[in-house]
């Protein structure tokens, strides 16, 4: 005769165990109530004292969600006495946990709609327009302080770059610019150093905008990256006279192929970079002279004069040590950070104001910053001491 088959519900378990924990979280802070209530009064329940100034009278129940799920408190009612307890803050709703996490998943790109469904699944109880609105207003709180933060560390490097958004400005539909910076700092990891809104990139929004960051002690810039604008160049001149300009290598290459006809790009390809494959700042300058002479003998004259007329600026990086050269010759530290807001701002289409522009732009670099993209180290900044 064969054994018996033991069979092992896991999904009835599972629920089982989480009405448990939910139950004891629940018995935890009623118990804690009444013995407050008990302190309060100076009595137990259903005890006669002389020294007793209130009785009890019922229970007022409330709803909290924490972070096991939906809870009822039994918070109670004195007679003679008003009952403040320090255990549930008045008027609250949910335990601070499930804010921060509600908040958290906010910055990182989770839909208000997405937020409420998931709140629904996690701890039983759905967020209301207005506890998502007083939630935003928290997360704008922690990012406008982010935003302003004083920095207190040296940035050699700099990356800035500017993206464009639709928002109302006016009474009508306008792209306008955001601003983005971010640096290696003295550690060598990435800091984000500032985000802003701007009508366009122009000389005077440029200069405003790497101001900010100079008034919060934004010190030892060496070198500033960018793509070719007129108005940041002569903004960085203005504001960061000690750093050196420089313009992304990636950039530089798709200008000078952008006039190369379709046939001939790949052997137009293959000399840019090896421009960038010298070993000084001379060699690759010599270098480039001799792709200029040859892309003048293929009838390629203005692409040959691209090279000629932008290849100073774009070799800046040759002047740093040389491991630094892959890290700093292209704007990959900030394209991928304008990637990340890209892709939380396409989900809106059309802001209604800067402030919640800014906030949605802000706030993804914040939560890039505070994750491990922000701990990790991107140069070997003590290179530059030698």
């Amino acid at each position: 005769m064969s054994d018996p088959i033991v069979t092992f519900d896991e999904a009835a378990m599972r629920g089982e165990l989480r009405e448990l924990v939910r139950q004891t979280v629940e018995d935890t802070p009623n118990a804690l109530l009444e013995e407050e209530a008990g302190d309060l009064i100076e009595a137990d329940r259903y005890e006669r004292t002389v020294e007793r100034e209130a009785c009890r009278a019922g229970h007022c129940e409330r709803g909290l969600t924490a972070a096991s799920g939906q809870i009822a408190l039994k918070v109670p009612k004195l007679k003679g006495m008003r009952f403040a307890t320090a255990i549930v803050e008045r008027c609250r709703r949910r335990e601070t946990s499930v804010e921060e996490a509600m908040i958290e998943m906010y910055l990182a790109g989770v839909p208000a709609r997405r937020i409420e469904d998931v709140s629904e699944i996690l701890w039983g109880a759905s967020v209301s327009a207005a506890a998502a609105s007083n939630l935003n207003g928290k997360a704008f709180e922690a990012v406008e302080g982010w935003r302003s933060r004083p920095l207190t560390r040296s940035c050699p490097h700099v990356f800035v770059d500017g993206i464009y958004l639709k928002r109302s400005w006016g009474g009508a539909f306008e792209n306008v610019a955001v601003m983005a910076a971010i640096g290696a700092n003295g550690d060598g990891c990435r800091e984000v150093i500032g985000a802003a809104e701007g009508l366009a990139e122009s000389s005077e929004c440029w200069r405003e905008f790497l101001s900010r960051p100079k008034g919060r002690g934004l010190s030892g810039a060496r070198m500033l990256a960018g793509d070719k604008a007129a108005a940041m160049a002569g903004a960085v001149a203005e504001v960061l006279p000690d750093a050196a300009y420089r313009r992304c290598a990636v950039h530089f290459c798709r200008n000078v192929l952008s006039k190369v006809p379709k046939s001939k790009r790949g052997q137009a390809a293959a000399m840019l970079k090896a421009i960038h494959s010298q070993e000084s700042l001379e060699a690759s300058m010599e270098k480039a002279s001799d792709v200029a002479a040859k892309l003048d003998g293929m009838r390629l004259a203005a692409a040959a004069k691209c090279v000629r007329d932008g290849i100073a600026e774009t070799l800046t990086y040759t002047r740093f040590p040389m491991r630094h050269w892959r890290r700093i010759r292209t704007n990959n530290a900030i394209e991928r950070l304008n990637r990340e807001i890209r892709r939380r701002t396409r989900v809106v289409g059309t802001f209604p104001d800067g402030k919640s522009a800014l906030m949605l732009v802000a706030a993804r670099p914040k939560y890039v910053a505070d994750s491990e993209r922000g701990s990790r180290r991107y140069l070997d900044v003590s290179l530059l001491d030698e």
